[in-house]
């Protein structure tokens, strides 16, 4: 299992249009993908979960990935998450 931690900079924080592009980028991986907030966590190719978060401008969430592409998943949700979202 690998894990990041993001800071998000976006002005209104993870909201619909940005939550459906990551939900897009986990759908394209193997792994098992979640992201924790503020004590909760989803599964990151579920977006009723991800926008039940609420996650706000300068949340710092957790991404986590398990499985054969763990790696390739963290790396292409990080570039989805630093064009849209923060860093």
């Amino acid at each position: 299992m690998k894990e990041r931690t993001f800071t998000i900079t976006d002005e209104t924080g993870i909201h619909a249009r940005p939550a459906t592009l990551l939900v897009n980028k986990a759908g394209q991986y193997e792994s098992h993908i979640e992201l924790q907030y503020n004590g909760k966590t989803v599964n990151l190719k579920s977006i009723m979960g991800v926008m039940s978060l609420g996650v706000p401008k300068g949340a710092q969430v957790v991404i986590t990935a398990d499985g054969t592409d763990e790696e390739q998943a963290l790396d292409g949700i990080a570039e989805t998450i630093g064009e849209h979202l923060g860093e």
